[in-house]
């Protein structure tokens, strides 16, 4: 099997994390994944910001939770987030945002890391809390969260695959 197809299928998302940071190495080639997702007309309105403080991390799971209104950790434990955010302006930004989202899990995953997509990107920074945190990381513009990609080795064993839905493809 074509070794991309075999990481989609394959690849699962992971709800629980050893505390060990992935490689620098690793890091970079999961970025580089995501620089290269398409983008409506090239124009990259997609921006990662990488988090593996673990202060940091505390402080966006809190607030992750909040939004749910739960205690829980969201992230997992996951030692590394990467948020992907959008510019507003772009009327393909949320699926600009979407496919950065994808090819990062699934790069990771051709790497031996694991991942998870975290919702609630978009409430945590269209607060108040969150526009503070963007401006402190230099980031400025109108940008929207797009998702949270946190990655990690797996704690777990790898979940098995939900079975196709039948109806999932239409021949016209």
């Amino acid at each position: 099997m074509n070794d991309v197809l075999k990481c989609l299928k394959e690849r699962r998302s992971i709800r629980k994390y050893k505390k060990q940071q992935i490689t620098d190495q690793e890091l970079e080639q999961i970025l580089e994944a995501g620089m290269y997702a398409p983008t409506a007309l090239g124009m990259q309105s997609p921006i990662m910001v990488v988090v593996q403080d673990p202060e940091t991390i505390q402080t966006l799971s809190k607030m992750n939770a909040a939004v749910m209104g739960a205690d829980s950790d969201p992230f997992y434990g996951a030692p590394t987030v990467v948020i992907v955010l959008a510019d507003r302006s772009r009327p393909t930004y949320v699926e600009d945002g979407s496919l950065v989202m994808g090819n990062l899990m699934n790069a990771a995953f051709s790497l031996g890391v694991d991942s998870c997509w975290i919702n609630r990107a978009r409430e945590v920074f269209d607060t108040e809390e969150g526009k503070a945190l963007l401006k402190k990381w230099g980031i400025q513009g109108d940008y929207a969260g797009i998702g949270n990609c946190i990655l990690g080795y797996r704690d777990c064993e790898l979940p098995e695959p939900k079975p196709r839905k039948a109806d999932y493809i239409y021949r016209v």
